[in-house]
């Protein structure tokens, strides 16, 4: 519309969603355009392991109020070494890749204020319970992490020659938060 109203118009991920690139290779390449091959090796099973990458920023590792290390820098080498791996770091853009890690950090500390304050908080004025705010703010970083958790696979897939399976940092998320609550 040409009002104001912001309404109508293509939405964000609206349409049909891209062919995987293993699919068009299977059906013979149908639409007859250039495609852009990066070989996947097959992981099944197989150990991430550190590799070279660009240094990571320091605000993914920033000491937080708690007196605690955010620990984002973790989640970033790790997904970076992923995307090392399948051949796919310099395809992806890196602040995707730190979006993601911030996010995925951000949850866990909320989750982490959750099994420490509960789910339930005191109105400043009445003093009625109400909800954790850390309840909504986890629910919001998941959401993003996990959004943009598809990005970077979609990336992966639409640029891999086989249909990969196989290990990948977002499976251990809970992992990871499970693993710091141990460590308190």
């Amino acid at each position: 519309m040409a009002n104001a109203t912001s309404h109508g118009g293509a939405r964000v991920g609206a349409g049909r969603k891209k062919k995987a690139l293993v699919d068009k290779v299977a059906s013979g390449n149908p639409g007859h355009r250039t495609i852009k091959v990066i070989d996947v090796p097959k992981l099944e099973g197989a150990e991430l392991e550190a590799v070279d990458m660009p240094p990571v920023k320091e605000y993914l590792s920033a000491m937080q109020r708690d007196g605690k290390v955010l620990g984002a820098a973790e989640i970033y080498k790790e997904t970076y070494a992923w995307l090392k791996k399948l051949h796919c770091e310099k395809i992806l853009n890196r602040q995707i890749v730190e979006s993601y890690a911030m996010s995925v950090a951000r949850w866990i500390q909320c989750e982490e204020a959750i099994t420490k304050y509960g789910f339930l908080g005191k109105h400043p004025t009445s003093g009625n319970p109400i909800q954790s705010p850390y309840v909504a703010m986890s629910q919001s970083f998941m959401k993003q992490a996990n959004n943009i958790w598809l990005q970077i696979f979609q990336v992966v897939k639409e640029n891999s020659t086989v249909d990969f399976k196989g290990p990948n940092p977002n499976d251990s998320m809970m992992e990871r938060l499970l693993k710091s609550r141990m460590t308190r």
